[in-house]
């Protein structure tokens, strides 16, 4: 028998951090190309992403549920597999409808990754969860950061098909190796350790709840943002570079690449300091930003949705070592997939607003003011609950 290889399921973790987020970003470049290739309107072909990004948040929490009861590994190979598959066939796609149901296949797949892996790799974690949730994150935006930039860049060079068709092969064989390994026992789980929520139900929930709150308002957040971001440096911040799908990419890149970085150092921070504080603070400084983001343009509009989105995703480490810490641990994959319904379940949300306040004013100047509002709402939660200090030793088994 081959012993698994913690190390191994580590890489496969940070890989679907990456493709995740690269593969559900993909379609935000690409749609620009195929309002000329199909002269459809812009709000028409982006609300084709609702019916994926719903999916994204309706099946965490059944894919949760199954990580639970049968296997994180497991679950975690369908993702993989499965999320190649759709992307191929929306390569293929040669109306509305086929990309719909293509695209839909794509978000289904996708809402394995996050209630999946990030209670698997807590688990596998012996040490400093914190700093390994931010190295992971780390990978989550780079995967946001070079789809914009490997979509762009395919899409100038062999046309809008290939964006999809390259990326789904390499999905693909990713899965069908991660199979082979887990298949060989080279990748394995660990068993989760009960933690104190167990026996402090009824407050916990309480704060439990309070936490779906604030991160489905923090995921509204970061569907609209990373949604609209192309759109909106094509309107607002062509002048920088041009407006050609490369540059554009290359713009949204530069924001999301620069946002990775933060993640790590919240991660390292929140292993050293109280949760709470760390989250309310990447929540307060979410609020200005969203506020001058609505009227800025050129360089200092890229300057300040770069901190902004730095501000959303540097919140994660934090945020998810808090949900662990008030979840008993055999339902961690519950409960990180009733998280992820959440926030994933804000896309569909995110699309329409998106699609109305661009059919309003073209400019989106009436989003970004409500997103800033919707962050003082989850700041005012978050300072309302009780103060704790993190528990360390009981994420890790």
């Amino acid at each position: 028998m081959v012993r698994p290889t913690i190390s191994l399921a580590l890489i496969f973790a940070n890989l679907g951090h990456l493709y995740v987020h690269m593969f559900t970003a993909f379609y935000f470049i690409i749609i620009l190309s195929i309002e000329s290739a199909w002269e459809l309107p812009y709000h028409q072909l982006i609300k084709l992403w609702a019916p994926g990004a719903l999916m994204v948040g309706l099946a965490a929490l059944p894919a949760g549920w199954l990580a639970d009861r049968w296997s994180a590994p497991g679950t975690l190979a369908l993702f993989f597999i499965g999320l190649g598959i759709s992307t191929l066939f929306a390569g293929f796609a040669s109306t509305p409808l086929e990309l719909l149901i293509s695209l839909t296949g794509v978000g289904l797949f996708a809402s394995i990754y996050h209630p999946v892996a990030i209670p698997w790799l807590i688990r596998n974690t012996d040490r400093n969860p914190g700093k390994a949730l931010g190295f992971n994150g780390i990978f989550g935006s780079l995967g946001v950061a070079l789809s914009a930039l490997v979509a762009g860049l395919l899409v100038e060079a062999f046309g809008w098909r290939s964006a999809f068709l390259l990326p789904g092969l390499i999905a693909l064989a990713t899965g069908l190796f991660f199979l082979w390994a887990l298949l060989t026992r080279r990748i394995g789980d660990r068993l989760p350790r009960e933690n104190q929520a167990e026996s402090k139900g009824r407050s916990h929930l309480t704060i439990f709840l309070l936490l779906l709150l604030v991160m489905f308002i923090g995921g509204l957040i970061y569907q609209s943002t990373q949604t609209v971001l192309p759109k909106v440096f094509e309107l607002r911040a062509s002048n920088i570079l041009g407006s050609g799908y490369t540059e554009i990419g290359v713009l949204v890149t530069a924001v999301y690449t620069a946002s990775a970085a933060m993640q790590l150092v919240v991660g390292h921070l929140a292993d050293r300091f109280p949760l709470k504080r760390l989250y309310l603070l990447m929540l307060l400084a979410q609020i200005p930003l969203l506020w001058f983001a609505a009227d800025l343009s050129g360089g200092m509009l890229i300057a300040i949705t770069a901190l902004m989105v730095i501000a959303n995703t540097g919140a994660l480490p934090a945020e998810n070592l808090l949900l662990a810490q008030y979840t008993p641990a055999h339902h961690h994959g519950l409960a990180f997939g009733a998280k992820f319904t959440l926030v994933f379940g804000a896309g569909p949300i995110a699309v329409t607003l998106i699609a109305y306040f661009h059919q309003q004013s073209g400019e989106f100047h009436q989003l970004f003011t409500l997103l800033a509002l919707l962050a003082g709402l989850g700041a005012l939660t978050i300072a309302l609950l009780p103060r704790k200090e993190k528990v360390r030793s009981t994420l890790a088994s």
